[in-house]
Protein backbone atom coordinates (compact mmCIF):
# COMPACT_ATOMS: atom_id res chain seq x y z
CA UNK A 1 0.00 0.00 0.00
CA UNK A 2 0.90 3.63 -0.68
CA UNK A 3 0.71 6.47 1.89
CA UNK A 4 -0.35 10.19 0.81
CA UNK A 5 3.31 10.84 0.51
CA UNK A 6 4.54 8.00 -1.64
CA UNK A 7 1.38 8.81 -3.90
CA UNK A 8 2.37 12.57 -4.15
CA UNK A 9 6.04 11.72 -4.94
CA UNK A 10 4.94 8.61 -7.62
CA UNK A 11 2.43 11.20 -9.42
CA UNK A 12 3.94 12.95 -12.32
CA UNK A 13 0.56 15.27 -12.60
CA UNK A 14 0.23 16.49 -8.61
CA UNK A 15 4.14 17.37 -8.38
CA UNK A 16 3.53 19.30 -11.36
CA UNK A 17 1.02 21.33 -9.98
CA UNK A 18 3.52 22.18 -6.95
CA UNK A 19 5.85 23.74 -9.80
CA UNK A 20 6.19 27.29 -9.35
CA UNK A 21 4.94 27.38 -5.82
CA UNK A 22 6.36 27.93 -2.25
CA UNK A 23 5.48 24.57 -0.60
CA UNK A 24 5.74 24.37 3.11
CA UNK A 25 5.97 21.15 5.15
CA UNK A 26 4.34 19.86 8.43
CA UNK A 27 6.20 16.92 9.98
CA UNK A 28 7.56 15.05 12.61
CA UNK A 29 9.81 12.40 12.88
CA UNK A 30 7.65 9.46 11.71
CA UNK A 31 6.62 11.67 8.55
CA UNK A 32 9.13 9.06 6.33
CA UNK A 33 8.32 7.35 2.89
CA UNK A 34 8.02 3.40 2.71
CA UNK A 35 12.04 3.53 2.22
CA UNK A 36 11.83 5.73 5.35
CA UNK A 37 13.44 8.58 3.69
CA UNK A 38 12.04 11.54 5.90
CA UNK A 39 9.22 13.52 3.53
CA UNK A 40 11.20 16.73 3.77
CA UNK A 41 14.65 15.63 2.04
CA UNK A 42 12.47 13.15 -0.55
CA UNK A 43 10.20 16.64 -1.44
CA UNK A 44 13.49 18.48 -1.73
CA UNK A 45 14.91 15.25 -4.34
CA UNK A 46 11.94 15.28 -6.34
CA UNK A 47 12.07 18.97 -6.57
CA UNK A 48 9.38 20.82 -4.48
CA UNK A 49 9.90 24.07 -3.67
CA UNK A 50 10.09 23.32 -0.01
CA UNK A 51 10.40 27.38 1.42
CA UNK A 52 9.43 26.49 4.99
CA UNK A 53 8.77 23.51 7.84
CA UNK A 54 6.55 23.44 10.33
CA UNK A 55 6.90 21.14 13.57
CA UNK A 56 4.36 20.18 15.96
CA UNK A 57 4.20 19.57 19.62
CA UNK A 58 7.51 17.72 20.33
CA UNK A 59 9.52 19.31 17.77
CA UNK A 60 10.30 18.48 14.06
CA UNK A 61 12.87 16.31 14.86
CA UNK A 62 10.41 14.90 17.72
CA UNK A 63 13.46 15.17 20.60
CA UNK A 64 10.84 17.19 23.18
CA UNK A 65 9.77 14.15 26.18
CA UNK A 66 6.97 15.67 27.57
CA UNK A 67 3.78 18.01 27.74
CA UNK A 68 4.43 21.81 27.99
CA UNK A 69 8.17 21.71 26.76
CA UNK A 70 7.95 24.06 24.39
CA UNK A 71 10.77 24.15 20.55
CA UNK A 72 11.95 26.93 19.46
CA UNK A 73 12.08 28.21 15.93
CA UNK A 74 15.36 27.68 14.07
CA UNK A 75 16.87 27.56 10.32
CA UNK A 76 17.41 24.21 8.88
CA UNK A 77 21.09 23.52 8.73
CA UNK A 78 20.76 21.35 5.34
CA UNK A 79 18.58 23.61 3.73
CA UNK A 80 18.54 26.74 4.98
CA UNK A 81 14.64 26.81 5.05
CA UNK A 82 13.06 28.44 8.25
CA UNK A 83 11.76 25.75 10.53
CA UNK A 84 8.84 27.01 12.90
CA UNK A 85 7.70 25.79 15.63
CA UNK A 86 3.67 24.78 16.56
CA UNK A 87 4.35 24.44 19.99
CA UNK A 88 6.74 27.35 21.57
CA UNK A 89 6.09 30.79 21.53
CA UNK A 90 2.71 29.97 19.17
CA UNK A 91 0.71 26.84 18.67
CA UNK A 92 -1.49 28.93 15.98
CA UNK A 93 0.41 29.68 12.90
CA UNK A 94 1.23 33.61 12.93
CA UNK A 95 0.70 35.57 9.55
CA UNK A 96 4.61 35.71 8.97
CA UNK A 97 4.76 31.87 9.09
CA UNK A 98 1.86 31.25 6.69
CA UNK A 99 3.43 34.52 4.07
CA UNK A 100 6.06 31.75 3.82
CA UNK A 101 4.70 29.25 1.56
CA UNK A 102 1.81 29.22 -1.00
CA UNK A 103 1.08 25.17 -0.20
CA UNK A 104 0.92 23.74 3.28
CA UNK A 105 1.98 19.96 2.81
CA UNK A 106 0.61 18.49 6.28
CA UNK A 107 2.09 14.96 6.61
CA UNK A 108 1.93 13.93 10.51
CA UNK A 109 1.24 10.66 11.74
CA UNK A 110 -1.48 10.49 13.87
CA UNK A 111 -2.62 8.25 16.76
CA UNK A 112 -6.43 8.46 15.82
CA UNK A 113 -7.34 9.77 19.55
CA UNK A 114 -8.88 13.63 20.35
CA UNK A 115 -6.34 14.50 22.63
CA UNK A 116 -3.19 13.82 20.59
CA UNK A 117 -2.24 17.35 19.34
CA UNK A 118 -1.41 16.69 16.35
CA UNK A 119 -5.22 17.22 15.45
CA UNK A 120 -6.06 20.40 16.82
CA UNK A 121 -2.16 21.30 14.48
CA UNK A 122 -4.50 20.57 11.53
CA UNK A 123 -7.57 22.44 12.68
CA UNK A 124 -5.73 25.36 13.27
CA UNK A 125 -3.99 25.32 10.24
CA UNK A 126 -7.00 24.97 7.96
CA UNK A 127 -8.31 27.95 10.10
CA UNK A 128 -5.45 30.47 9.16
CA UNK A 129 -4.84 29.26 5.72
CA UNK A 130 -8.94 30.53 5.12
CA UNK A 131 -7.99 33.86 6.45
CA UNK A 132 -4.51 33.52 4.71
CA UNK A 133 -5.85 32.56 1.43
CA UNK A 134 -3.55 29.35 1.12
CA UNK A 135 -3.67 25.61 -0.14
CA UNK A 136 -3.63 22.65 2.60
CA UNK A 137 -2.96 19.31 1.09
CA UNK A 138 -2.90 16.60 3.84
CA UNK A 139 -0.88 13.70 3.23
CA UNK A 140 -2.76 10.97 4.55
CA UNK A 141 -1.26 8.33 6.76
CA UNK A 142 -3.04 5.31 8.75
CA UNK A 143 -5.47 5.91 12.05
CA UNK A 144 -3.11 2.88 13.47
CA UNK A 145 -6.16 2.23 15.74
CA UNK A 146 -8.48 1.56 13.36
CA UNK A 147 -12.06 2.52 12.62
CA UNK A 148 -13.76 2.04 16.35
CA UNK A 149 -15.68 4.87 18.17
CA UNK A 150 -15.28 5.17 21.50
CA UNK A 151 -16.17 7.86 24.29
CA UNK A 152 -17.98 10.90 25.18
CA UNK A 153 -18.07 13.79 23.15
CA UNK A 154 -16.34 16.82 24.23
CA UNK A 155 -18.92 19.20 25.97
CA UNK A 156 -18.86 22.97 24.05
CA UNK A 157 -17.30 25.25 25.78
CA UNK A 158 -14.64 23.04 27.03
CA UNK A 159 -12.01 23.20 24.08
CA UNK A 160 -8.78 23.39 24.28
CA UNK A 161 -5.55 22.44 22.50
CA UNK A 162 -6.29 18.50 23.54
CA UNK A 163 -9.41 19.53 22.69
CA UNK A 164 -10.24 20.75 19.03
CA UNK A 165 -14.16 19.93 18.77
CA UNK A 166 -17.03 18.03 19.32
CA UNK A 167 -15.78 14.56 18.66
CA UNK A 168 -15.23 11.47 21.21
CA UNK A 169 -11.84 10.75 22.26
CA UNK A 170 -11.49 7.98 20.04
CA UNK A 171 -12.52 9.32 16.84
CA UNK A 172 -11.96 6.94 14.56
CA UNK A 173 -10.68 8.85 11.45
CA UNK A 174 -7.52 9.69 9.17
CA UNK A 175 -6.04 13.20 9.70
CA UNK A 176 -7.10 13.44 6.18
CA UNK A 177 -10.50 12.63 6.97
CA UNK A 178 -10.82 14.74 9.79
CA UNK A 179 -10.05 17.62 7.78
CA UNK A 180 -12.86 17.23 5.63
CA UNK A 181 -15.36 17.47 8.55
CA UNK A 182 -13.52 20.23 10.49
CA UNK A 183 -14.14 22.17 6.72
CA UNK A 184 -17.94 21.61 7.12
CA UNK A 185 -18.49 21.62 11.21
CA UNK A 186 -16.61 25.06 10.86
CA UNK A 187 -17.81 26.17 7.34
CA UNK A 188 -14.59 26.95 6.30
CA UNK A 189 -13.57 28.60 2.93
CA UNK A 190 -10.55 27.03 2.22
CA UNK A 191 -8.66 25.23 -0.68
CA UNK A 192 -8.64 22.04 0.57
CA UNK A 193 -7.37 18.21 -0.44
CA UNK A 194 -6.27 15.47 0.70
CA UNK A 195 -3.82 13.31 -1.04
CA UNK A 196 -5.28 9.54 0.10
CA UNK A 197 -3.54 6.35 0.25
CA UNK A 198 -3.82 3.53 -1.39
CA UNK A 199 -4.74 -0.08 -0.46
CA UNK A 200 -5.62 1.27 3.03
CA UNK A 201 -7.97 -1.44 4.84
CA UNK A 202 -8.79 -0.77 8.17
CA UNK A 203 -11.16 -3.38 9.08
CA UNK A 204 -8.84 -6.29 8.10
CA UNK A 205 -6.68 -8.58 10.60
CA UNK A 206 -2.88 -8.90 10.34
CA UNK A 207 -1.90 -10.82 7.66
CA UNK A 208 -4.79 -9.75 4.95
CA UNK A 209 -3.62 -7.56 2.24
CA UNK A 210 -0.98 -6.25 4.07
CA UNK A 211 -3.11 -4.72 6.47
CA UNK A 212 -3.72 -5.19 10.60
CA UNK A 213 -6.56 -3.28 11.70
CA UNK A 214 -5.42 0.33 11.07
CA UNK A 215 -1.36 -0.84 11.09
CA UNK A 216 0.21 -1.85 7.57
CA UNK A 217 1.99 -5.01 8.52
CA UNK A 218 4.12 -3.65 5.39
CA UNK A 219 5.17 -0.72 6.98
CA UNK A 220 7.92 -0.07 9.94
CA UNK A 221 6.66 2.04 12.85
CA UNK A 222 8.12 5.36 13.71
CA UNK A 223 7.81 7.21 17.30
CA UNK A 224 5.64 10.22 16.20
CA UNK A 225 6.09 11.76 19.77
CA UNK A 226 8.85 9.96 22.09
CA UNK A 227 6.47 8.02 23.67
CA UNK A 228 4.29 6.77 21.48
CA UNK A 229 6.62 3.60 20.89
CA UNK A 230 4.75 1.38 19.45
CA UNK A 231 1.82 0.01 17.39
CA UNK A 232 -0.08 -1.84 20.99
CA UNK A 233 0.66 2.34 22.34
CA UNK A 234 -1.41 3.17 19.74
CA UNK A 235 -4.25 1.31 20.16
CA UNK A 236 -4.39 1.97 24.13
CA UNK A 237 -3.66 5.54 24.12
CA UNK A 238 -7.44 6.49 24.01
CA UNK A 239 -7.62 4.99 27.58
CA UNK A 240 -4.30 5.16 29.25
CA UNK A 241 -4.08 9.34 28.22
CA UNK A 242 -6.23 9.83 30.84
CA UNK A 243 -3.78 8.65 33.33
CA UNK A 244 -1.94 11.95 32.79
CA UNK A 245 -4.81 13.98 34.85
CA UNK A 246 -3.97 11.64 37.42
CA UNK A 247 -1.59 10.85 40.22
CA UNK A 248 -1.24 7.00 38.74
CA UNK A 249 2.13 6.39 36.98
CA UNK A 250 1.20 5.97 32.93
CA UNK A 251 4.71 4.23 32.72
CA UNK A 252 6.04 7.08 31.92
CA UNK A 253 10.36 6.94 32.60
CA UNK A 254 10.01 3.47 31.24
CA UNK A 255 10.21 1.54 28.36
CA UNK A 256 6.79 1.14 27.58
CA UNK A 257 4.97 4.07 28.19
CA UNK A 258 1.23 4.63 28.37
CA UNK A 259 0.67 0.74 27.69
CA UNK A 260 -0.58 0.32 31.68
CA UNK A 261 -3.65 0.78 32.97
CA UNK A 262 -1.83 2.29 36.14
CA UNK A 263 1.21 1.72 38.01
CA UNK A 264 1.83 3.01 41.73
CA UNK A 265 3.90 2.13 45.22
CA UNK A 266 0.27 1.77 47.01
CA UNK A 267 -1.84 0.07 44.35
CA UNK A 268 -2.88 -3.63 44.38
CA UNK A 269 -2.89 -4.42 41.05
CA UNK A 270 -4.28 -7.39 41.38
CA UNK A 271 -7.31 -6.42 43.73
CA UNK A 272 -8.23 -3.81 41.41
CA UNK A 273 -7.78 -6.26 38.19
CA UNK A 274 -10.26 -8.38 40.10
CA UNK A 275 -12.46 -6.11 41.31
CA UNK A 276 -12.96 -4.68 37.57
CA UNK A 277 -13.56 -7.84 35.96
CA UNK A 278 -16.59 -8.34 38.90
CA UNK A 279 -17.87 -5.00 37.79
CA UNK A 280 -18.01 -4.81 34.36
CA UNK A 281 -16.12 -7.99 32.65
CA UNK A 282 -17.64 -7.17 29.05
CA UNK A 283 -14.99 -3.83 29.74
CA UNK A 284 -12.08 -5.85 29.91
CA UNK A 285 -12.27 -8.26 26.54
CA UNK A 286 -10.23 -7.89 23.51
CA UNK A 287 -7.20 -7.28 25.00
CA UNK A 288 -4.77 -9.21 27.62
CA UNK A 289 -3.58 -8.28 30.76
CA UNK A 290 -0.96 -8.52 33.22
CA UNK A 291 0.43 -7.80 36.27
CA UNK A 292 4.07 -5.98 36.40
CA UNK A 293 6.21 -3.81 38.35
CA UNK A 294 8.14 -0.88 37.19
CA UNK A 295 10.58 1.62 38.78
CA UNK A 296 10.05 4.75 36.82
CA UNK A 297 13.56 6.64 35.89
CA UNK A 298 11.94 9.69 35.95
CA UNK A 299 8.39 11.22 36.03
CA UNK A 300 5.57 10.17 38.51
CA UNK A 301 6.58 7.78 41.27
CA UNK A 302 10.18 8.11 40.43
CA UNK A 303 12.38 5.83 42.18
CA UNK A 304 9.94 4.03 43.86
CA UNK A 305 8.79 0.44 43.17
CA UNK A 306 4.93 0.26 41.61
CA UNK A 307 2.34 -2.11 41.17
CA UNK A 308 0.85 -1.91 37.49
CA UNK A 309 -1.28 -3.45 34.79
CA UNK A 310 -0.10 -3.99 31.49
CA UNK A 311 -2.42 -4.35 28.52
CA UNK A 312 -1.59 -6.25 25.50
CA UNK A 313 -3.86 -4.90 22.37
CA UNK A 314 -1.44 -7.39 20.10
CA UNK A 315 -1.59 -11.45 19.46
CA UNK A 316 -4.11 -13.89 18.70
CA UNK A 317 -6.58 -12.53 22.06
CA UNK A 318 -6.81 -9.25 20.48
CA UNK A 319 -9.75 -8.51 19.43
CA UNK A 320 -10.05 -5.62 17.87
CA UNK A 321 -13.47 -4.59 17.61
CA UNK A 322 -14.04 -5.83 21.50
CA UNK A 323 -10.90 -3.97 22.74
CA UNK A 324 -12.60 -0.86 24.41
CA UNK A 325 -9.48 1.20 26.34
CA UNK A 326 -11.32 4.65 27.19
CA UNK A 327 -14.16 2.65 29.14
CA UNK A 328 -11.52 -0.06 30.35
CA UNK A 329 -9.70 3.01 31.86
CA UNK A 330 -12.31 4.51 33.42
CA UNK A 331 -13.12 0.97 34.98
CA UNK A 332 -9.79 0.68 36.17
CA UNK A 333 -10.38 4.32 38.20
CA UNK A 334 -13.79 3.36 39.24
CA UNK A 335 -12.23 -0.01 40.88
CA UNK A 336 -9.53 1.76 42.33
CA UNK A 337 -12.28 4.78 43.82
CA UNK A 338 -14.09 1.54 45.29
CA UNK A 339 -11.27 0.04 46.76
CA UNK A 340 -9.25 2.98 48.09
CA UNK A 341 -12.30 5.51 48.61
CA UNK A 342 -9.74 8.04 49.71
CA UNK A 343 -7.39 7.61 47.46
CA UNK A 344 -6.10 11.17 46.17
CA UNK A 345 -6.21 10.39 42.21
CA UNK A 346 -7.06 13.61 40.78
CA UNK A 347 -3.73 15.64 39.53
CA UNK A 348 -4.26 19.14 39.90
CA UNK A 349 -1.65 20.90 37.68
CA UNK A 350 -1.93 23.07 34.76
CA UNK A 351 -2.21 20.76 32.01
CA UNK A 352 -1.48 22.10 28.26
CA UNK A 353 -1.93 25.56 29.82
CA UNK A 354 -5.29 25.36 30.85
CA UNK A 355 -5.19 26.30 34.39
CA UNK A 356 -8.26 26.65 35.90
CA UNK A 357 -10.02 23.03 35.15
CA UNK A 358 -8.80 19.93 36.79
CA UNK A 359 -6.62 17.75 34.14
CA UNK A 360 -8.81 15.18 33.98
CA UNK A 361 -11.66 17.11 32.85
CA UNK A 362 -9.06 19.10 30.33
CA UNK A 363 -8.19 15.62 28.56
CA UNK A 364 -12.09 14.29 28.70
CA UNK A 365 -13.57 17.06 27.46
CA UNK A 366 -15.89 17.89 30.94
CA UNK A 367 -16.42 16.68 33.91
CA UNK A 368 -18.71 13.59 33.16
CA UNK A 369 -16.14 11.08 33.70
CA UNK A 370 -14.26 12.36 36.64
CA UNK A 371 -18.12 12.81 38.45
CA UNK A 372 -18.72 8.96 37.54
CA UNK A 373 -15.62 7.71 39.00
CA UNK A 374 -16.64 10.01 41.88
CA UNK A 375 -20.11 9.11 42.27
CA UNK A 376 -20.32 6.16 44.76
CA UNK A 377 -23.62 4.77 43.68
CA UNK A 378 -23.31 5.40 39.62
CA UNK A 379 -23.17 2.13 37.47
CA UNK A 380 -21.18 1.11 34.46
CA UNK A 381 -24.43 1.42 32.41
CA UNK A 382 -24.62 5.37 33.05
CA UNK A 383 -21.04 5.88 31.36
CA UNK A 384 -22.03 3.14 28.95
CA UNK A 385 -25.53 4.44 27.95
CA UNK A 386 -24.26 8.15 27.66
CA UNK A 387 -20.90 7.13 25.69
CA UNK A 388 -23.01 4.92 23.35
CA UNK A 389 -25.22 7.51 22.34
CA UNK A 390 -22.42 9.98 21.15
CA UNK A 391 -20.68 7.37 19.73
CA UNK A 392 -23.83 6.78 17.54
CA UNK A 393 -24.05 10.22 16.36
CA UNK A 394 -20.12 10.80 15.62
CA UNK A 395 -20.58 8.16 13.55
CA UNK A 396 -23.57 9.18 11.56
CA UNK A 397 -22.43 12.61 11.36
CA UNK A 398 -18.66 11.74 9.58
CA UNK A 399 -20.00 8.85 7.58
CA UNK A 400 -19.91 10.93 4.60
CA UNK A 401 -16.33 11.86 5.33
CA UNK A 402 -15.20 8.37 4.75
CA UNK A 403 -12.14 7.83 2.36
CA UNK A 404 -11.72 4.38 2.39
Amino acid sequence: MKFGIDRLLADPAMLEELKGKRAALVAHPASVTQDLTHSLDALMDAGVNITSAFGPQHGLKGDKQDNMVETADETDAQYGIPVFSLYGEVRRPTGQMMSSADVFLFDLQDLGCRIYTFVTTLLYLLEEAAKAGKSVWALDRPNPAGRPVEGTMLVPGQESFVGAAPMPMRHGLTLGEMGHWFVEHFALDVDYRVVAMEGWQPDEPSGAVASGYGWPQDRIWINPSPNAASLNMARCYAGTVMLEGTTLSEGRGTTRPLEVLFGAPDVDAKGVWKLMKQIAPEWCSGVTVRECWFEATFHKHSGKLCNALMMHAEGPEYGHNLFRPWRMQALAFKAIRTLYPDYDLWRDFPYEYELDRLAIDVINGGPGLREWVDDAGSAPGDLDTAAAQDEALWSQTVQGHLLY
